[in-house]
């Protein structure tokens, strides 16, 4: 299997540190949706990252469902999530609230971005600042009430959780201050420090005409 996409994106990077957890082989190819538009449409016309070439090259997308077709395909399905009905839920619900924060944090960053600065619509900045504050804040909330889901080993509440803050704090610290979230400030440094992690760093072109 080839996984498509650049590990700055935290939905690319999410699975490639998942599918290396579960121990499913598989090769990474840096291909950007921005830089190298026309190789990547070359493989997923749809040109959405992550894309999984499967090995008779058939192309799944959505870091989710490309999760959850591995674990079903190689018997090894809800080896990431607790069995435990109520933990379970609690899971669901940070994995949600995580992928949320990263959604809205791209869509602030495309529009502040990419579109002109005479172009850009306050409004919806101001909008998508809202839920991804609310996103943040959320799923800091969800770590102090349930401390249990940081103490697990791997699981994907922690992985998609870790991941996502990373990837704010890179892009737009000042917009999301980590004094406010010790939790996953934390959660993030430890993560950040294991051999999975490490393999797979968050490095790529990012969004064009964003200084960093």
């Amino acid at each position: 299997m080839r996984l498509i996409g650049m590990l700055d994106s935290p939905f690319v990077r999410r699975t490639a540190i998942s599918l290396e957890i579960l121990r499913i082989p598989f090769e990474h190819e840096a291909v950007s949706v921005f830089s190298t538009f026309a190789q990547f449409k070359g493989i997923n016309p749809v040109v959405k990252a992550p894309t999984l070439v499967c090995d008779d090259g058939e192309v799944l997308m959505d870091s989710s469902l490309i999760l959850q077709f591995v674990e079903a395909a190689h018997g090894r399905t809800g080896a990431l999530w607790s069995r435990e009905p109520l933990q379970l839920q609690h899971e669901v619900r940070a994995v949600g609230l995580a992928l949320a924060a990263c959604e809205k944090a791209a869509q602030y960053l495309y529009e502040r971005n990419l579109r002109p600065a005479s172009m850009q619509y306050a409004v919806w900045l101001e909008r998508v600042e809202g839920q991804l504050l609310a996103a943040c804040a959320g799923l800091e909330a969800q770590f102090q009430q349930h401390p249990q889901l940081a103490q697990a080993g791997f699981s994907q509440a922690i992985i998609a959780s870790a991941v996502a803050w990373q990837f704010i704090q890179s892009m737009l610290a000042e917009l999301v201050p980590a004094a406010k979230h010790p939790q996953l400030t934390a959660l993030s440094a430890r993560m950040e420090q294991t051999p999975e992690f490490l393999k797979y760093p968050p490095l790529g072109p990012g969004v064009p005409g964003l200084s960093r």
